[in-house]
């Protein structure tokens, strides 16, 4: 849990173009105050941040995805156009990867939509999935994992896609080609 509460913590500071407050900061985390507290300490003394505010985002970033875990919950399905079926769907979700990648700077093939999902909708997004394609390695992969990673995100072209600090994350951790494309969003990011 203590890795999950740091990447809450990075993915707020990271997100909010406004500085929080401690109180704010937590709140929007899901974390206590006092984990707030310690955790910016240690970040203040690598010079991350500044009492609550970041001065240093391409390495607060950098330091993230030395503490990140690739998510290993998943589900894949085959299914025909996929993004047509998520702009129409009720669920809760962000694409992140290839296919969100591809929306926000047109670097990277989508050759896979990645989604995540809230474990407590699986079940329906399960039923969804096969009556729409088939069950099996294919073309979309629900990932399963804690729903704070869909902080953040926002709707370009009818679709959820994470923010841009989780998705710079997501593209390391995928790796290869992954890992330019990433890249080229942290040269980008202020």
């Amino acid at each position: 849990m203590r890795g999950h509460k740091k990447e809450r913590i990075l993915r707020v500071l990271l997100s909010e173009p406004e500085q929080l407050s401690k109180n704010e900061l937590s709140k929007r985390s899901g974390c206590t105050r006092q984990w707030i507290i310690l955790f910016l300490r240690e970040l203040q003394k690598k010079k991350l941040v500044k009492d609550n505010k970041v001065i240093n985002p391409k390495e607060l970033l950098k330091y993230w995805l030395k503490l990140h875990k690739k998510p290993k919950k998943y589900r894949e399905y085959m299914v025909k156009e996929p993004l047509n079926l998520l702009k129409k769907i009720k669920l809760d979700y962000a694409l992140t990867t290839y296919q969100a990648e591809n929306i926000i700077q047109k670097y990277l093939f989508p050759s896979r939509v990645d989604v995540y999902i809230k474990e407590e909708d699986l079940e329906n997004w399960h039923k969804l999935m096969i009556k729409e394609g088939l069950y099996g390695k294919g073309n979309v992969r629900l990932i399963i994992t804690d729903n704070h990673v869909m902080y953040g995100k926002r709707k370009i072209n009818n679709l959820f896609i994470v923010s841009i600090p989780q998705l710079i994350i997501d593209l390391f951790a995928e790796g290869g080609p992954c890992e330019e494309a990433g890249e080229m969003l942290l040269k980008k990011l202020k």
